[in-house]
């Protein structure tokens, strides 16, 4: 299904069903993240507050706080694996805040907590693509419709570069069909 660029985008209920769906992406890939880092919660704290907002929490700063806390904790953990696995902690609390627009950049915030998990098993099994192969089907299979209806508002990804973009865009073309 193409873009309706008629459609309303996105209602506060369809990030609720997003930031579940995120939450549950990059939730899986938590143990990666704490086989380099136990001690940080910073991962942890942003997919709780990514579920207290899908369960009917309000956005705040407090929850905008805890994403961008997870961000940096990607740039600062010194393993690619951990990092992939911080940013889709990262993009699941950040996915509350996805614009109601339809824009590639505003796809990729739905897309991002799959896609980064995905990419943190690829690099924790040395490459093998196969493990984010399952890991974009677990999250394809994983997702509600109402995450599927909030992606096909919104314009389709094209094929990336390298392969996370890879990754981006089979979410988008599973999540579409």
């Amino acid at each position: 299904m193409d873009h309706d660029p008629g459609a309303p985008q996105l209602t506060i209920e369809d990030l609720r069903h997003i930031a579940r769906w995120a939450a549950d992406c990059a939730e899986r890939t938590l143990p990666i993240f704490e086989a380099k880092a136990l001690d940080d919660t910073r991962p942890r704290d942003a997919i709780a507050e990514s579920r207290v907002f899908a369960d009917g929490g309000t956005r705040t700063a407090t929850l905008r706080k805890i994403a961008w806390a997870a961000h940096a904790v990607a740039r600062e953990v010194g393993d690619p694996a951990a990092a992939a696995a911080a940013r889709a902690a990262s993009t699941a609390a950040a996915s509350a805040y996805t614009h109601p627009i339809a824009t590639p950049h505003q796809v990729n915030h739905i897309l991002g907590p799959a896609a980064y998990a995905a990419h943190a098993t690829i690099l924790a099994a040395a490459g093998d693509d196969g493990v984010g192969e399952a890991e974009i089907r677990w999250a394809i299979e994983r997702a509600s419709l109402a995450v599927r209806q909030a992606v096909r508002r919104m314009p389709a990804r094209a094929p990336g570069k390298g392969p996370l973009g890879l990754l981006f865009y089979r979410l988008d073309t599973g999540l579409r069909y």
